[in-house]
């Protein structure tokens, strides 16, 4: 125990940090309930979009060999390397209990024909088939990637409120009872021993008294 002062000044300054510290715990208790309802529901989302991403991959792959097996290997191959690769998302963070997530405002992974850049002539509708079933995966991607981000950082939040409780309920918060069980120890002692000390010189006087008494009725008794 670190050295501390007894006095009833620092008694009711450790009483006050007590009851600090629990409203404290009982606020991280609330958020750390809030994240783990958050964080289940975001699991939830993680597997749903899981599931997609699989089916889009799955269809997408379809569509490739649909495409390949119609307009041929090298049709589109030269439809892929004249296509814009371009991506444009706008990534944004909402707050979730103070835990900043990431959260996708708009992404442009859907386009027209025209805007592809490849040759709408020259290919063929499983050859534009393919490349909106790969736009779906793409956009399968980018959904779960967000979900499992956000995932990510309740999972690092939760862990992180979890260690502040624990710091506070099983060391801060013991060793601040124990200094005050320690402090109110001491002033009960220094208590008892200042009403002994009292009860002394309370005695110490009486019997002064009385003998000053004592000393006055022979003197008078001598002089009749």
């Amino acid at each position: 125990m670190q050295k501390v002062t007894c006095t009833r000044m620092e008694l009711l300054a450790r009483k006050a940090q007590i009851s600090l510290a629990k409203q404290g715990l009982d606020l991280l208790e609330q958020k750390r309930t809030a994240l783990l309802k958050e964080l289940f529901r975001m699991a939830e989302t993680v597997v749903e979009h899981s599931d997609i991403l699989q089916k889009a991959a799955a269809e997408a792959s379809q569509a490739l060999a649909r495409a390949e097996a119609t307009a041929g290997t090298e049709a589109v191959r030269s439809a892929a390397l004249a296509c814009h690769n371009e991506l444009t998302i706008d990534v944004r963070t909402s707050n979730i209990m103070g835990v900043k997530v990431p959260h996708i405002e708009q992404r442009q992974v859907y386009r027209s024909i025209l805007r592809r850049g490849y040759s709408i002539v020259n290919t063929s509708l499983t050859i534009d088939e393919a490349a909106s079933a790969f736009e779906t995966e793409v956009d399968a991607i980018i959904q779960l990637a967000e979900s499992e981000l956000r995932l990510s950082r309740l999972a690092i939040e939760i862990q992180r409120t979890s260690r502040r409780m624990n710091a506070l309920e099983h060391l801060i918060i013991p060793r601040m009872e124990a200094e005050k069980d320690f402090i109110q120890m001491s002033l009960d002692e220094r208590e008892r021993g200042d009403h002994f000390r009292l009860k002394l010189i309370k005695r110490s006087l009486e019997r002064r008294r009385n003998a000053e008494v004592t000393i006055q009725q022979f003197l008078k008794a001598g002089s009749e």
